[in-house]
């Protein structure tokens, strides 16, 4: 059974879902508590940042990071779920050109708002839409402000063209492709998807999901788990080794640390700051500050 905390940088197939990923790991290492940061379509493949044990309280952490995608758009076609997977709603013999697609594409950065696709895991009053759907209900899905920080061409042939993408949380590739295509009087749908970042986690450094069982199978360790602090990006962090700190944060009691020794903490106006604590490169607490004196909020002893 695995006791320790911490992340998997994984690297999930396609044709497999998120959840099933993650079981498929929690099965084999004997895991209690797992979960994972920004689900991934079946269809799609590419990294999915899975956290053990107590790391799973910041996963909301790392689904608020920035995600970075390579996606193929076929011209022509649009589906009921927006990608490869549904059916054929609209079709149209109009394949757009290049410089049509550069100058539209401007559009889409910085902030916009984006309506989810139907077969999402978007909540419509208190269900989620891709249940809605597969009940063939009739329900709308209002939008939402969402964040492109860079769009980009990497291919274009006749009738598809790939991106590249870096995009804020909630941020939807298909419905993208849907929005783009209607913008360039045809359809469109997405037929590759691969997400090659979340925040720290890329694809370069990540496990792939058979690589990962085929360690079960010869050990009941992991040794791909990073500490819980190495993922989190740009924190305000303090290492606390204070035997008295650590039992006292342990009953949720308040703690006093040198806010001058905060990692990254320079010139930041520290009030109203997440401040993490961590001994030996795992976080341990999160809270406030208010002067010295560190308010925990959430405890991961």
């Amino acid at each position: 059974m695995i006791s320790k905390q911490g992340w998997i940088n994984l690297y999930k197939p396609k044709n497999i879902t998120s959840f099933k990923t993650i079981n498929f790991i929690k099965k084999k290492f004997s895991i209690n508590k797992i979960g994972h940061a920004g689900t991934l379509d079946p269809m799609a493949e590419g990294v999915l940042p899975i956290a053990i044990g107590k790391a799973t309280k910041l996963i909301p952490y790392i689904s608020n990071m920035n995600k970075e995608y390579e996606f193929t758009v076929t011209w022509g076609t649009q589906t009921t779920t927006d990608d490869v997977e549904g059916n054929i709603l609209f079709e149209s013999n109009y394949l757009p050109k290049r410089e049509e697609i550069e100058k539209k594409i401007i559009n889409y950065i910085g902030y916009i708002n984006q309506i989810p696709p139907k077969v999402s895991a978007v909540k419509i009053k208190g269900k989620r839409a891709y249940k809605l759907f597969r009940e063939n209900k009739k329900f709308k899905i209002q939008p939402k402000k969402v964040f492109v920080e860079d769009l980009c061409i990497t291919n274009h042939s006749l009738n598809e063209t790939s991106f590249k993408i870096l995009c804020g949380k909630g941020f939807y590739v298909r419905s993208l492709a849907r929005d783009l295509a209607v913008d360039l009087k045809t359809y469109g749908h997405i037929s590759s998807l691969k997400r090659l970042k979340v925040g720290k986690f890329s694809k370069k450094t990540s496990i792939l999901l058979d690589d990962l069982l085929k360690i079960g199978q010869r050990h009941n360790e992991i040794n791909c788990v990073s500490p819980t602090i190495s993922m989190l990006d740009d924190i305000l962090a303090y290492e606390i080794d204070d035997q008295l700190d650590i039992e006292n944060l342990s009953l949720g009691r308040s703690i006093k640390i040198d806010k001058n020794k905060i990692m990254n903490s320079s010139s930041i106006n520290l009030d109203n700051k997440n401040i993490f604590l961590s001994k030996k490169g795992d976080i341990v607490s999160i809270g406030k500050l208010d002067g010295n004196l560190f308010i925990p909020n959430k405890i991961l002893l």
